[in-house]
């Protein structure tokens, strides 16, 4: 199973994050379904203690963002992807980010497919929404598709908190947490679905497919 390590990052918050320190993750799993484009795609987390903070930069084509609204369907834009599952024992989060820093989470404890979404999952609400920051380097809308080359970056903080009301007490440092990190543009001109860990079918939610993601050591809980 693949495995990343989360490292402590000295500060609390995304202005204090030295993501320099970060080791390196890299999205090089392409379902068969993608079009020719295989965008270049880096992920790094850290953690302080209170936090999750991921920051993802992806050299890119083609790019479309125009889902501006909390939970709107943001992977039908150019789109980066975090799912962590910190409970073996619970379900786990999906945290979808647009090229332009639209948010899209849920808890999900069923993912078994059905009309309505998933056959047991809970949206993450607002006032707990609001709490994931997310910085985009690039401008909210982008429209209409840049074909050229472009580079993108998407920051995001992630409080224990929010994944403690909805799943339970989770560890910090010294946990081990299973995740898997994904790029995607469902209705681009070149969509694509890319993952860190490999996924047995076109489908993103199977946690049973997730790595591991080992936190270190460093930071208290505050």
């Amino acid at each position: 199973m693949i495995r990343y390590r989360v490292r402590s990052s000295g500060a609390v918050g995304l202005d204090g994050a030295d993501f320099g320190r970060a080791e390196v993750g890299r999205l090089e799993e392409v379902r068969p379904e993608s079009s020719a484009h295989r965008p270049q795609v880096t992920f790094r987390v850290l953690h302080d203690g209170a936090s999750l903070l991921v920051r993802f930069d992806v050299a890119d084509r083609y790019v479309r963002s125009v889902q501006t609204a909390y939970q709107s369907p943001v992977y039908t834009d150019s789109c980066v992807e975090c799912f962590v599952r910190p409970r073996p024992d619970a379900g786990y989060f999906n945290f979808e980010v647009n090229a332009g820093g639209a948010l899209l989470a849920s808890y999900i404890e069923d993912p078994t497919r059905t009309p309505g979404g998933f056959a047991r999952y809970t949206p993450v609400a607002e006032e707990w929404g609001r709490q994931v920051e997310v910085r985009a380097s690039l401008p909210p809308v982008v429209e209409p598709e840049r074909p050229g080359p472009l580079s993108w970056r998407i920051d995001l903080r992630v409080p224990f908190a929010l994944l403690e009301y909805y799943a339970g007490s989770v560890a910090g440092g010294g946990a081990v947490w299973r995740a898997n990190f994904y790029k995607c543009a469902d209705r681009t001109s070149h969509p694509h679905w890319l993952s860190w860990s490999p996924v047995t079918a076109l489908n993103f939610h199977l946690p049973e497919c997730f790595g591991e993601l080992a936190l270190e050591e460093g930071v208290e809980r505050v």
